[in-house]
């Protein structure tokens, strides 16, 4: 198996919620386990939190997400941004619109100055996304 970077998204309690939205806009495997699945100390009010959730699309990207565990300080989208790039377009603004749909836009999806189109997005969980489709500077 090659390196890859995994993008690894943190929630505060709605890792669930959260990954299964990745699932929809996306597709392809998603496979989640709790606190309490994987055996580790917690609080019973806890157990149902996602310790590891990992989304396989059928690109063959990789997308990871868990609850932070009680006591971890929690502060959303200010330590990462997902990327997604490409040069097929339909498939790109597919996911643009997905995401954007309950999110706030911070830069409409519209034809950069390097000639490609470019757009930033905070989705409806505050995780921020930069979609860049190749040769797509018509739009």
């Amino acid at each position: 198996m090659p390196t890859r970077l995994n993008p690894y998204l943190n929630f505060n309690g709605n890792a669930r919620q959260a990954i299964e939205f990745y699932h929809s806009v996306f597709g392809g495997e998603l496979t989640t386990s709790t606190y309490a699945d994987g055996g580790m100390p917690h609080d019973p009010a806890d157990k149902d939190k996602i310790m590891h959730g990992q989304l396989i699309s059928p690109s063959g990207y990789w997308l990871m997400a868990s609850d932070s565990p009680p006591g971890m300080p929690f502060t959303p989208g200010n330590t990462m941004t997902v990327s997604l790039s490409g040069d097929n377009e339909a498939e790109l603004r597919g996911y643009w619109d997905k995401l954007a749909a309950g999110g706030n836009i911070i830069m409409p999806l519209e034809k950069a100055p390097w000639g490609d189109s470019f757009g930033m997005l905070a989705d409806k969980f505050g995780t921020p996304w930069m979609v860049n489709i190749t040769g797509a500077g018509n739009a």
